[in-house]
């Protein structure tokens, strides 16, 4: 279950940004841009409830000409036993139903095929790749960036997510 970000999740979002695994694949921001972003109309932060708080996700471009929405920054507590497809179905789910998009796209490292796997089989298209883009201090250099995409006609022909065994 998603339900919005509050100021006291500010500490579970960054505890999860912060993380050394995590460093070469999501950024990190402060609590003031934090509190910005869960303040703001054009943007939503969201937290995954499924066990306990599990995830976040911080969606931009909210109100946007044409219904273009960004997945800036997403983050899960732990991996496994499909989790990572259903927390993200469940934020793509959020966008079209919710968001009212009629685009959802992201940027992902082009080092982190586990995510990308996740993104494809929720239905997104890669769309382009920027060569040596994104600069990651945790590993001193810059990584390509993947851009994917999904737009509202896609998602409306996906097969729902199959149940938790």
């Amino acid at each position: 279950m998603l339900r919005p970000a509050t100021a006291e999740d500010i500490p579970f979002i960054r505890s999860l940004t912060t993380r050394a695994d995590y460093a070469p694949f999501i950024g990190d921001s402060d609590e003031a841009a934090l509190q910005g972003w869960i303040d703001s109309r054009e943007a939503a932060v969201v937290i995954w409830d499924a066990d306990g708080t599990r995830g976040f996700g911080i969606f931009r471009g909210l109100g946007a000409p044409g219904g273009v929405v960004e997945l800036f920054r997403i983050a899960l507590d732990r991996a496994g036993g499909g989790a990572g497809d259903r927390f993200f179905r469940a934020l793509v789910d959020h966008a079209f139903r919710d968001l009212d998009a009629a685009r959802l796209w992201l940027d992902a490292s082009a080092e982190n095929p586990r995510a990308l796997k996740i993104y494809s089989r929720a239905g997104f298209r890669q769309e382009g790749c920027q060569r040596a883009h994104w600069y990651r201090p945790a590993l001193g250099r810059a990584v390509d960036l993947i851009l994917m995409g999904l737009l509202r006609s896609e998602w409306e022909s996906l097969e729902p997510l199959a149940p938790r065994a």
